[in-house]
């Protein structure tokens, strides 16, 4: 055994669980305080609907502080994918103030938004403070950038265990260290018990009823699947197009928010019901004991769009889950599974193919169902995955491996439009 390289080791050894206990510690703390503020202003939000016509006001608000601020902090989580991919510049710490106060503005006023994209972006700029303070690398950057989702996603969600596999398959399995692996489960556990500290409570959900897996089954099942990833390309194709109709028709960005507000307000106004706005727990909730109507997960898809892409602040993975669970829930009516168990694999399996992360979402689908239904979960999430397209939610993302060489055979084949 050679001493002299384990006493060389120590050093370095010490230093990165250091940094980890840091970043899980203020990362988990600030997905905490989010995570209250984000439930009191939706609570006052339910109790005084009148607020929904200020929604532009407050657009208008978001929009001139990221503009006037730093315009490249409005990317969000492609910002962090694209300083992953060619480390340049620090993440602006101001990132993690702008869009804990643009999310919950957008979440006050009635957006149809997430909240994994805020948690992920305090993260990663909690996390890139470590740049500078230790004297970091390049190399080592990736790896700071890394811990910084990882701790934001599994605090948010209290799923450590899919918050650290998100983070690895999201910047692609192949690119990452074996440092990397182990720390970024090691910070989210860090984050995830740090939110326990704080007493935060998660939202629970529960499969019941899992049948025998039989031909018949495994047959609903892949059909149920392909279905869940034609919604996530649905999303994701949504998403962009909206954020590219506003870039092109209103040149002025804090503006863009603002007439995205009038008319989300007007909408809201006319069709009579909000939920369809804000995360849409509840509705997500029902979902799994109720079959929902077939218009829900649409409906959820055409506001989450277009609020995102006005440039309104949040996430895109709750409004995913409300997608995944509604479309699942109303498929109940016509597949003879458990409504229950369509809702939790579309729960995860449109999140799988709207973000290309098998692997992390069938581990989430375990966390938060648990194993009972794990084949039908791991099964929905491959399916997903491989029929939700070539792009994503996340723009930046580099999509590799299997279904890379899938795409680009179709679309060598002339099917572009995939």
């Amino acid at each position: 055994m050679n001493f002299g390289k384990i006493k060389n080791l120590m050093p370095i050894t010490l230093k990165w669980f250091f940094i980890c206990s840091l970043i899980g510690i203020f990362s988990g703390s600030a997905s905490a305080i989010f995570l209250l503020s984000l439930e009191f202003v939706t609570q006052f939000r339910n109790q005084n609907n009148w607020i929904i016509w200020f929604l532009p006001l407050g657009g208008l608000l978001i929009g001139y502080l990221y503009f006037f601020y730093d315009s490249k902090i409005a990317k969000g989580n492609n910002l962090l994918l694209e300083e992953y991919n060619k480390p340049d510049k620090r993440v602006p710490f101001m990132m993690a103030p702008l869009v804990l106060l643009g999310t919950l503005i957008t979440h006050l006023f009635g957006g149809s938004a997430g909240r994994e994209g805020t948690a992920v972006q305090m993260g990663g700029a909690i996390a890139d403070l470590c740049t500078d303070i230790f004297k970091l690398d390049k190399s080592e950057r990736r790896t700071l950038i890394i811990l910084g989702i990882s701790a934001g996603f599994a605090s948010v969600f209290g799923t450590p265990l899919a918050g650290a596999i998100f983070a690895l398959e999201i910047v692609l399995f192949s690119k990452i260290s074996f440092r990397s692996s182990i720390l970024s489960f090691f910070v989210a556990y860090i984050a995830y018990f740090t939110v326990e500290f704080w007493e935060i409570k998660h939202t629970h959900y529960s499969i019941p009823s899992v049948p025998e897996m039989t031909f018949t089954n495994l047959f609903w099942i892949l059909i149920a699947s392909i279905l869940f990833g034609f919604a996530a390309l649905l999303f994701s194709r949504s998403t962009h197009f909206w954020g590219k109709s506003f870039s092109n028709t209103i040149k002025y960005p804090p503006l863009r928010p603002f007439i995205g507000g009038i008319i989300l307000a007007i909408t809201i106004y006319f069709i009579g019901t909000t939920k369809y706005i804000g995360l849409g727990v509840p509705m997500i909730v029902d979902a799994f004991s109720i079959p929902n109507t077939p218009y829900d997960f649409l409906l959820k898809i055409l506001f989450t769009g277009f609020t995102l892409g006005a440039g309104f602040k949040g996430g895109e993975v709750t409004p995913l889950f409300f997608v995944g669970a509604t479309l699942g829930s109303a498929l109940a009516v016509v597949i003879p599974l458990p409504v229950a168990l369509l809702a939790g694999m579309g729960f995860v399996a449109v999140f799988s193919g709207a973000t290309h992360t098998p692997i992390a979402c069938t581990v989430m689908g375990l966390e938060l169902f648990g194993i009972n239904s794990g084949i039908y979960i791991g099964i929905a999430c491959t399916i997903a995955y491989f029929f939700s397209g070539s792009i994503g939610i996340y723009k930046s993302q580099i999509v590799k491996g299997p279904k890379s060489v899938l795409y680009q055979s179709i679309r060598r084949k002339g099917l572009k439009y995939l």
